[in-house]
């Protein structure tokens, strides 16, 4: 059976510009429809959410579920190329709420140490440390 051919939408082509020019960052569905809204170029949450899912499967996106309650997060990986999976761990702020990729070398020495030593694998995808972020800890203390 032949796969379903996909079209381009000028909503898609939009939607990768953004995400394209913001890399690195951490976005929101709820952040991508407040940022179309304020440009006159609205883009329904279910039709964000469908793009969205269309750009994880083609590798253009990969979403981040920080927490039980809380709303994934997504971030620009790319133009859909294979690429090798690398770690993302990353820090939550409880502050702030901020979300920080942590690509750190003694962090596989812990993943390592974890198979090694207690026969359990780390998911780096979904691994997340709680605490508070250099910004937050400067407001704390000047208060």
């Amino acid at each position: 059976m032949e796969s379903k051919k996909r079209y381009k939408t000028k909503q898609y082509d939009e939607l990768v510009e953004y995400i394209s020019s913001i890399p690195g960052q951490h976005f929101t569905v709820n952040e991508l429809y407040v940022h179309f809204a304020g440009k006159d170029k609205a883009i329904g949450v279910t039709t964000l959410y469908r793009h969205l899912q269309r750009m994880l499967d083609e590798g253009i996106v990969s979403k981040y579920a920080v927490g039980t309650n809380g709303a994934a997060c997504f971030e620009y990986v790319g133009d859909g190329a294979p690429h090798e999976a690398v770690s993302a761990y990353h820090c939550k702020c409880e502050g702030c709420g901020k979300l920080i990729h942590v690509h750190c070398d003694k962090i596989k020495d812990i993943e390592q140490h974890l198979i090694e030593e207690h026969g359990f694998k780390v998911d780096p995808f979904r691994t997340v440390f709680y605490g508070m972020c250099e910004s937050c800890m400067d407001k704390s203390k000047e208060r």
